[in-house]
């Protein structure tokens, strides 16, 4: 191989999986590596899993602001930022501390241990309602559909008040702004703008309804919130339900979806957690996580001068920061190419790797996780392959459309 082959803007390539023998290229040749760009300055790619947490946690040098480039997106776009994405400044994705420090104590509130805690034994019955509907047609399904895009949409609605019947509206929304590079859920400009002038304006009608009928719930913490004097306004809090809304949507389902492929594909490892589910579930959830690497990569934009791997980075620099290289880095996991839900330790980085974007639904994310599996476990020992993954044309979001599989009792 040559650096030469590798394009990581190849979308169409993603659709094969992912491309594992460039990232192990890169990590072991060039690790801090200037990837070109058709019609802007390149950028750089950083795939190994110590150079990724140490940019990971420096805000101050690596940018996420929407006025720099943002987090998403590495080619050049003429114009630069839209008007909508330079002006998303209290959106947490696209700040930096001291504000995002400030924004994100506010939203924190909904968060807490004790407020996730709160949600286990509902988030349980959830669970076993998809996996009862799901068998209702038979045991053959696309579990993708069925289950794994279901049961965070089920949660999600339920996190942030939107009733049952308008959970698909979400899923909708979600696929027209993160999947528009796939022919399957492709839209034009117009209606991705479309989807969040829609999701925006469901969110005032939600926050109005708990204004006047506050409830124990997630989005009433967030409204009450107040940090410093200042509370959420209303975009702030549009905002902020379609980030929950779409990432906690997107990365979960995605996570559940590269699980049961994983299990599928190494069917040694679901006999092992079906003899004794609570003895591996804890470490089928973090080799779940790191396997699947939702969110392959996040962009960072370099403020100043300064050094990465032994290689000089210039300020206005566009950085990348690939995820799921670090979690297959052969300097941090031992045979980092086999699924192995006894895995320990197991540092993935899944969430981020630390810093003030560690991902804010982390232990939401592994409670959906481990109580479906938990239930699959209990429930199912056998399970059967009816076919390949179907697999999202994107290299940012690792993600599988379909996947048909034969459930048994």
């Amino acid at each position: 191989m040559e650096l030469e082959d590798i394009d990581l803007l190849d979308r169409d390539r993603f659709t094969h999986g992912i491309p594992h023998e460039w990232f192990t290229y890169l990590r072991a040749n060039a690790p801090v590596y200037k990837h070109p760009e058709p019609d802007g300055p390149g950028f750089w790619v950083i795939s190994r899993h110590a150079d990724v947490v140490t940019c990971n946690r420096d805000a101050a040098s690596f940018s996420s602001q929407a006025a720099r480039g943002g987090v998403v997106g590495l080619e050049e776009r003429e114009g630069g930022p839209s008007d909508a994405e330079a002006g998303s400044g209290n959106l947490m994705l696209f700040m930096d501390p001291p504000d995002h420090t400030r924004y994100r104590k506010l939203v924190n509130r909904g968060f807490t241990p004790r407020m996730i805690g709160q949600l286990e034994p509902h988030i349980r019955d959830l669970t076993d309602q998809v996996l009862d509907a799901a068998m209702a047609d038979g045991d053959e399904m696309d579990f993708v559909v069925k289950v794994a895009a279901e049961l965070p949409l089920e949660v999600i609605a339920e996190l942030i008040g939107v009733p049952r019947e308008d959970r698909h509206k979400i899923f909708e929304w979600s696929n027209r702004m993160i999947g528009s590079e796939d022919p399957e859920y492709a839209v034009a400009a117009e209606e991705l703008f479309q989807a969040q002038v829609e999701m925006f304006m469901y969110a005032q009608q939600l926050a109005e309804q708990r204004r006047d009928h506050p409830l124990d719930d997630i989005i009433t913490a967030l409204l009450s919130s107040e940090v410093d004097g200042e509370s959420l306004s209303d975009m702030d809090f549009n905002l902020f339900f379609l980030l929950l809304s779409v990432a906690g949507n997107e990365t979960t389902r995605n996570a559940i979806a590269h699980g049961m492929n994983a299990f599928l594909e190494r069917p040694d490892q679901y006999e092992l957690l079906v003899s004794d589910p609570d003895r591996y579930l804890p470490g089928a959830v973090e080799e779940i996580l790191r396997w699947a690497s939702p969110v392959l990569y996040f962009r960072r934009n370099c403020t100043r001068d300064t050094v990465v791997g032994g290689q000089q980075i210039r300020e206005g620099d566009k950085i990348s920061l690939w995820y799921i290289s670090a979690n297959r880095d052969e300097a941090v996991f031992e045979d980092p190419f086999r699924f192995d839900i006894t895995r320990d330790p197991n540092q993935h980085i899944a969430f981020g790797g630390g810093g003030p974007h560690f991902c804010l639904g982390a232990q939401l994310a592994r409670l959906e996780i481990r109580l479906l599996f938990e239930e699959m476990a209990k429930r199912y020992p056998r399970i059967e392959a009816l076919g390949p993954p179907d697999r999202l044309r994107s290299n940012f979001i690792g993600g599988i459309k379909h996947l048909p599989v034969r459930i048994s009792a």
